[in-house]
């Protein structure tokens, strides 16, 4: 699952991890939840990627949420505030450029 809106990085993220799924709210990631089979639905949804300099304030409920998933931001590196994991309440921060430097290593993609 992707809380990404921008178009050029939706691109970066799919075409690095096929199969990845946008969010435009909360909601939008519940209904995904639920629509999958009860046995799979942990296995499925298991890393969360989130623009924080866009869904910075979402991040508390997508943790709610998937509470055993891992949440990953990536921030500009001037935004001091989301680059802190303690702060921003995800599990793993980084620059937006190191980020997309590498998605797949990124998310632990293999």
């Amino acid at each position: 699952m992707a809380f990404v809106d921008d178009l050029m990085d939706r691109s970066r993220v799919s075409s690095a991890i096929p199969g990845a799924r946008f969010m435009r709210s909360v909601d939008d990631l519940v209904a995904a939840r639920d629509e999958a089979p009860a046995s799979t639905r942990a296995a499925d949804i298991d890393v969360v990627v989130i623009d924080l300099a866009r869904y910075l304030d979402a991040v508390g409920a997508i943790r709610a949420t998937l509470p055993g998933a891992t949440l990953i931001g990536f921030a500009p590196h001037v935004d001091g505030h989301a680059r802190d994991e303690s702060r921003s309440g995800t599990d793993v921060v980084m620059p937006r450029s190191k980020f997309f430097h590498d998605v797949r290593a990124a998310v632990g993609y293999s």
